[in-house]
């Protein structure tokens, strides 16, 4: 009998899993359509706080520790105006060559103190001496020549008299002689022809009186205009004499008023040019100030206005007496003359400090004066929000400013506070963030 061996095919059981146990439990997600609304309603949001959030192209975060932010108040405007004056001579006198020459003497030394007239230095010139003397040789000849001319004329008009004179004399005899024989003839003493002879000698003569007489009228208004143009160029030949002899005479050198002598430095042997600057004369004890002021003021400033100038622990006063109107890098100068006493011991490019009086105070609302004005202009400001995060752009009407404050007329109320500094880096920014 045979025997055959059957292998099963089943693995052999393990130990039991509990795998029949477990239980596939489906999730149940959300519809498609929710996810999409859901996705589009987060980017919405993140959209709108991004706008809410995020800086504009027109905002621009600063830090608040490098601003200046000032509060508007209301108080009293003192209208004045701080300058820097410099000190020089209340009169100042140029000393120059009005003719060439060498330098013969020097009288004074620089920095002395002169009178007017007095003589200061010699010099010389050659050519003006020659030229003088050629001058003074042809005015005597030119006048000599004119004498003669007046001598002729006068021996003409003496010639004219005694020719109607002489006339006249003439006439008389012949009438006489006539008025003899007119009753003669009558008479028939005498013959008609003789009678007829003296009749017309007295009328010829005295036809030759009035033609002389006639012709010395004429000659005397001739006589006497040219007689008058005789003696004006006389007197312009002596004027010219003269005018050369004060040319000879500029050569030496004399103070045009009383003064300091300075910058006077010529030597003797030195040659100098016509028009050379030698010098200048400073009036003595009497200054002014002479202060710059920026063009912004050039409608505000008036000849007469009052300043005060403080110096040496006192004040002294001063005012506007002259206002140059060229406005040079964006400034124009004043003049300030001292009312009564000056300070003591000035000296010339000395440097004060001036408060010039614009107007009278009056009440105001004020912001305290800042770099921010010359880049606005006073046109606007930003002004910080009462939390202190951020300022906004707005526009003012600023008016009067001085060394402190700037006067308020328009566009802000007392108690706002503005950013008074700088606005560099930010000027074209609308609204700013502060940071803390």
């Amino acid at each position: 009998m045979s025997v055959v061996s059957m292998q099963s095919t089943d693995k052999p059981a393990g130990p039991p899993t509990g795998g029949a146990m477990d239980k596939v439990v489906v999730r149940k997600g959300l519809p498609k359509n929710a996810k999409i609304a859901i996705a589009a309603a987060a980017v919405l949001l993140a959209a709108i706080l991004f706008y809410v959030f995020a800086p504009s192209a027109n905002t621009q975060n600063v830090a608040s520790d490098r601003l200046t932010v000032s509060t508007v108040e209301k108080g009293r405007f003192d209208d004045f105006l701080p300058l820097r004056a410099r000190v020089t001579p209340l009169l100042t006198v140029y000393l120059d060559a009005v003719e060439g020459g060498r330098v013969e003497k020097v009288l004074v030394e620089d920095g002395a103190m002169v009178q007017q007239g007095q003589l200061l230095a010699v010099l010389s010139n050659s050519d003006l001496q020659l030229n003088l003397l050629a001058r003074q040789s042809d005015v005597s000849r030119e006048v000599n020549s004119m004498r003669s001319q007046e001598l002729a004329l006068a021996q003409t008009q003496i010639q004219d008299e005694r020719a109607v004179i002489e006339a006249q004399l003439a006439a008389d005899k012949a009438r006489r002689q006539y008025e003899l024989q007119k009753p003669l003839m009558e008479k028939g003493f005498i013959p008609a022809k003789t009678f007829q002879d003296s009749r017309d000698e007295y009328v010829s003569n005295q036809r030759r009186v009035d033609a002389l007489r006639r012709a010395q009228g004429i000659n005397q208004r001739l006589q006497g205009s040219q007689l008058a143009q005789l003696r004006a160029s006389n007197a312009s030949l002596s004027g010219s004499l003269d005018i050369a002899r004060a040319t000879l005479d500029a050569l030496n050198l004399r103070a045009p008023v009383s003064g300091q002598l300075t910058a006077f430095s010529i030597q003797v042997g030195q040659s100098l040019n016509r028009g050379e600057r030698l010098g200048q004369i400073d009036s003595a004890g009497r200054n002014k100030l002479v202060a710059s002021v920026d063009e912004f003021y050039l409608g505000r400033v008036e000849a007469g206005q009052t300043a005060t100038v403080d110096t040496g622990g006192k004040s002294y006063r001063a005012k506007v007496a002259k206002i140059y109107p060229q406005v040079r890098n964006g400034a124009f100068e004043v003049d300030l003359h001292f009312i009564g006493q000056e300070p003591p011991e000035l000296q010339r490019g000395q440097t004060l400090q001036v408060r010039l009086t614009l107007g009278d105070p009056t009440p105001a609302l004020l912001i305290p004066n800042g770099a921010f004005y010359n880049e606005t202009g006073g046109a606007w400001v930003f002004v910080v929000a009462p939390g202190g995060g951020s300022a906004v752009k707005r526009n003012v009407r600023l008016g009067r400013r001085n060394a402190d404050y700037i006067e308020v007329l328009e566009g802000l109320d007392a108690g706002e506070r503005v950013i008074t500094s700088p606005y560099t880096g930010f000027a074209d920014r609308d609204r700013l963030d502060l940071d803390s």
